[in-house]
């Protein structure tokens, strides 16, 4: 993607970057519906949908593809954008264009998800994108679950089953060729080696004990009884029963 000079038959070497006061000062005549100042202000912000695309790279998705959706965003941002509330364009562009992209990966997402979840998120992001209209900002999870009339779970839930997924082996970071990846940084301490390793040594040691000893164990370790509730189930005292276990514990610690 980085190397792709032209997209959508457009040479982006040569796109234009527009100042400060250019951008004020189109952005005010859109407002009052001047076209042509529209059509210039499109071609004016191209590299800022280029430098969003840059995001969504390694997920074999076609890059003319993606810069098409982008310059979606970017239109709506143009027809949208209000100028009285003193915000940068930028700062409220970037968000509508990663927004309609990532409509357009999920709608393309190998991954099913109910209708009824899909529904809640659309409406969740349509609720977004209003708010932002309004405000120049996102909402919080709660603002959003008010504007909607739902719990906020709902709304985190939605928009999490529609999230797009990441491959284990996504670089987060690289310096000299020394790459660190989503695997790299996912930790399982349970189902180490060392673990299953206790755990065969242990079903072993256990294997080798008197059905009543194993009896005994179980009642005590698995099922969390005590001695006293142990010797009454198996008929005997509970001096008998502290003593066998005591035995048990012995070899399977010899045994491991």
């Amino acid at each position: 993607m980085q190397m792709k000079v032209e997209i959508c038959g457009v040479n982006t070497s040569k796109l234009t970057v527009l100042s400060g006061e250019e951008m004020n000062d189109l952005l005010h005549r859109v407002r009052d519906g001047d076209q042509a100042a529209r059509e210039k202000l499109i071609s004016g912000n191209l590299r800022l949908v280029l430098s969003v695309i840059q995001r969504f790279g390694g997920r074999g998705e076609s890059v003319d593809d993606l810069f098409q959706v982008g310059c979606i965003g970017l239109i709506k941002s143009i027809d949208n954008f209000n100028v009285d509330l003193g915000v940068r364009f930028s700062t409220y562009a970037v968000p509508m264009i990663i927004g309609e992209i990532r409509r357009y990966l999920r709608d393309n997402s190998a991954i099913r998800v109910s209708r009824s979840m899909r529904d809640m998120a659309y409406r969740a992001l349509q609720a977004k994108e209003a708010f932002v209209r309004d405000n120049q900002r996102e909402p919080t999870i709660m603002e959003l679950a008010n504007s909607m009339g739902v719990k906020k779970e709902e709304v985190v839930f939605a928009l999490d089953a529609i999230m797009d997924p990441v491959s284990l082996f996504e670089p987060v970071w690289g310096e000299e060729g020394d790459t660190i990846c989503v695997m790299d940084q996912v930790g399982d301490t349970k189902n180490t080696d060392e673990h299953w390793l206790e755990q065969i040594a242990l079903k072993q040691a256990i294997g080798g004990l008197s059905d009543r000893e194993k009896r005994i164990v179980q009642l005590r370790f698995f099922e969390g009884r005590t001695q006293m509730e142990v010797a009454k189930e198996i008929h005997i005292s509970q001096a008998q029963v502290s003593r066998l276990e005591k035995g048990a514990l012995e070899r399977i610690r010899k045994q491991i």
